[in-house]
């Protein structure tokens, strides 16, 4: 019922996530991260909010993505009407897709990131959204909103779309969590007008003066 993209920046050590359906708010049910262990996308027919929150406690715990994925995934019942995506601190990615997922479904891997998604109208909307953020100028939070556009043009979620979300977590940076629960015409188009709002303006200068990761004492001036 979903597509989504898990990255990190290099350059920052950010990871960042975002994600669509055609169903009511992806933010809530897909999205998880930590600056202490990574990324989660948790999806699929039957979408289990405690793996995604199980494999970054295991990523947490020092394993790599791929080695979480299969201790969190292997020992329940019901995998697989489940998919999982999951990216490290390093950038290396894992994934699990569950064989009773409506077609097209699967993952793509990329340097540094994870594409994956179920119910899709085609096979391109994966690697859509893989070389949309990859060849992307831009932040890496505009790399990521161009690249859920990109799978949203390629054909997106079969039934349509009805919600979006974004996150970002930066070590310097106030965490980011932007969603889109339920708009019946272009839940991506409104993400990026959030994106845009959240990011300029007295509200931008606000969240600049709040404590982050490396500065946890930091207060308005």
């Amino acid at each position: 019922m979903t597509f989504s993209i898990l990255a990190r920046d290099p350059g920052t050590g950010a990871v960042g996530g975002a994600a669509a359906t055609g169903s009511l708010c992806v933010g809530g049910w897909v999205l998880r991260g930590d600056l202490s262990a990574g990324l989660s996308a948790s999806q699929g027919a039957s979408p289990s909010t405690f793996w995604g929150e199980d494999v970054l406690s295991v990523m947490r715990a020092g394993s790599d993505a791929q080695s979480a994925v299969e201790q969190v995934t292997s020992g329940d019942s019901g995998r697989e009407h489940r998919q999982l995506a999951a990216l490290d601190l390093q950038g290396d990615a894992g994934a699990f897709t569950g064989t009773m997922n409506q077609d097209v479904k699967g993952s793509v891997v990329f340097k540094q990131g994870i594409a994956a998604g179920n119910m899709l109208s085609n096979q391109d909307v994966l690697q859509a959204m893989v070389s949309c953020f990859t060849a992307s100028g831009g932040s890496f939070e505009q790399r990521l909103l161009a690249s859920l556009e990109a799978a949203r043009d390629a054909g997106g979620d079969f039934r349509g779309l009805l919600s979006a979300a974004l996150l970002i977590l930066h070590p310097d940076r106030p965490a980011l969590t932007l969603r889109i629960d339920h708009h019946s015409d272009n839940p991506v188009a409104a993400l990026r007008q959030l994106y845009d709002r959240a990011t300029s303006g007295a509200y931008a200068d606000w969240a600049r003066q709040v404590p982050v990761l490396n500065d946890k004492e930091r207060i308005l001036d």
